[in-house]
């Protein structure tokens, strides 16, 4: 266990006694106890609890009061309502208020285990989630400080260059020596393993110079390479053998040279080179040392960092969706709170007989069948342009057109949602389980981006559109698709639907004129 928090809420001493001592205590978890409503939200408010264990009837305010008032305050904890009532009515009056479970008393320990378990998962992948997110958040700031620490580097040597690439680096480094020297023709030379390659130079008849790659043969190179010291070379000290005038300068960094870089006059007419010339040559190739340095750091960390990239988004992609990871990561500027208004299609889905069926299951099989059912729902969305929103136990919630613009986003849901159906049942009849998901779907105007506080954040939308689609899923049978009249007029004669007629949404003073999607018609192309 984890040690997570769970506050019991509960006027009955010897109940809250019983969950403490036998079933929260020796499983690992924390426990904190309320003895009435006003007391219970007290607590949320002080110590924000993982789970709640709420009692339906309490003094001064019962269980129905918490969690309105929950409601109210954005509360978004796990409850599991105990009660020796076990009518419909309350059990969809508290479900619709957030209850994710319901245990009636008198219970054994193993059943109240098993839902806290049940709603304990839940709650532990969004701890991990958060934590990722805050990872990811953290990585590309790291990635950002690397960045910036090497652009000030490299913009030491801007007066020589202010590019990245090697192979535009080396030959503006030659024209550099061509033009602090006065020389006519310029060459770099880099070690590599025990050769001397030329990598740029710029002869007497070039106007710029240029990338090159070939070894040489220079014993003049060479030495300067071993012994670390500049050389200069002058008719009268080289037999007549040489050029009018060589100089030469190692390319020296943290005490390793790397490379030599080489001014040359071959004309007649042509001053030679002095001490005053192979000084300026050392201290540009203390620059170009950098530069070099920099152009090949550069190369590593953008290779890193599409590794580093590459395997955040495999990771975040699980938790986050994908659109979302992908802008983050190209701006991290963009993760800020707020959003823009945008009409989006909101679809909800919710898997009807897991509660009964997982009663009969082991933990590992619970898991692992609400794995196959989310992962086809997953699957089944994101081929059609959504973006998963989030999870909810065995439901989720998908929208189209955002972050990224979805063609005929209508349509997209509605094919997405009939898909999902047909593919739910050849998934059933394969396990022989008879799940099955119930849909809702709506479109209009929400506010979407990023909702929360400054330390935990989420990529979703808000607004009417999405409480609607949430309510039609709600009232949807096992393997139904519920949708709204105002959707059945935007798609004219493209699909085969059944009126249903009014229904009354809580929260909402007009009725929404509810329609059964069938399938699409042969008009939807």
């Amino acid at each position: 266990m984890a040690g997570e928090l769970v506050l019991v809420v509960d006027d009955g001493k010897e109940n809250c006694d019983f969950i403490v001592q036998y079933i929260l205590e020796p499983n690992g978890y924390q426990a904190l106890v309320a003895r009435d409503g006003r007391e219970g939200l007290d607590m949320i408010a002080r110590y924000h609890p993982d789970l709640v264990l709420l009692d339906y009837q309490m003094p001064r305010m019962n269980g129905v009061d918490v969690l309105n008032a929950m409601d109210t305050n954005g509360w978004n904890i796990p409850v599991i309502l105990m009660t020796f009532y076990g009518s419909e009515e309350i059990a969809i009056e508290v479900f619709r208020l957030g209850v994710r479970d319901y245990v009636k008393k008198p219970f054994s320990i193993e059943e109240m285990i098993a839902a806290i378990e049940r709603n304990m998962t839940e709650v532990r992948l969004r701890h991990e989630k958060d934590a990722l997110t805050e990872r990811l958040i953290q990585a590309n700031r790291e990635l950002q400080l690397r960045v910036q620490e090497l652009n000030v580097l490299y913009s030491v040597g801007k007066s020589v260059t202010s590019l990245a690439e090697i192979e535009q680096v080396l030959p503006r480094i030659v024209d550099a020596a061509i033009k602090i020297t006065g020389a006519e023709e310029s060459y770099l030379h880099l070690v590599h393993k025990d050769r001397l390659l030329c990598q740029a130079q710029k002869r007497h008849n070039q106007a710029r110079a240029e990338a090159v790659n070939y070894e040489i043969n220079d014993s003049v190179a060479t030495h300067v390479v071993n012994t670390g010291q500049p050389m200069l070379l002058s008719p009268e000290n080289s037999n007549g053998s040489a050029p009018a005038s060589v100089a030469y300068a190692p390319l020296t960094l943290r005490s390793s040279v790397i490379g030599v870089l080489g001014v040359r006059n071959i004309s007649d007419s042509a001053l030679p080179f002095t001490k005053h010339h192979t000084a300026l040559l050392s201290a540009l190739t203390d620059y170009a040392a950098v530069a070099i340095q920099n152009a090949r750091n550069v190369d590593q960390m953008r290779q890193t960092k599409e590794t580093e990239k590459a395997r955040i988004r495999s990771t975040f992609q699980r938790f986050v969706p994908p659109q979302v990871v992908d802008q983050i990561l190209d701006n991290p500027n963009l993760l800020q709170l707020g959003g823009k208004r945008k009409e989006i299609s909101v679809l909800f889905a919710d898997l009807r007989g897991y509660t009964a069926y997982s009663e009969n299951l082991p933990p590992e099989g619970v898991v692992e069948m609400l794995n196959d059912y989310l992962s086809l729902a997953a699957n089944v969305i994101l081929s059609y342009g959504g973006t998963l929103d989030k999870y909810m136990g065995d439901g989720l919630m998908a929208i189209y057109n955002a972050p990224d613009d979805v063609d005929d986003h209508i349509m997209a849901s509605l094919e997405s949602a009939l898909t999902l159906a047909q593919a739910t049942r050849e998934m059933a009849a394969q396990r022989k389980d008879g799940l099955s998901f119930s849909i809702g779907i709506h479109v209009g105007e929400a506010v979407v981006g990023y909702i929360g506080t400054d330390c935990a954040i989420n990529y979703t939308a808000v607004g009417d559109v999405v409480n609607l689609a949430k309510r039609l899923q709600e009232s949807a049978k096992p393997g139904q698709i519920l949708v709204e009249e105002s959707t059945i007029r935007r798609m004219g004669g493209r699909i085969n639907s059944h009126p249903l007629g009014e229904m009354k949404v809580k929260g909402r003073q007009r009725v929404a004129q509810v329609y059964e999607l069938r399938a699409m018609t042969s008009e939807s192309g």
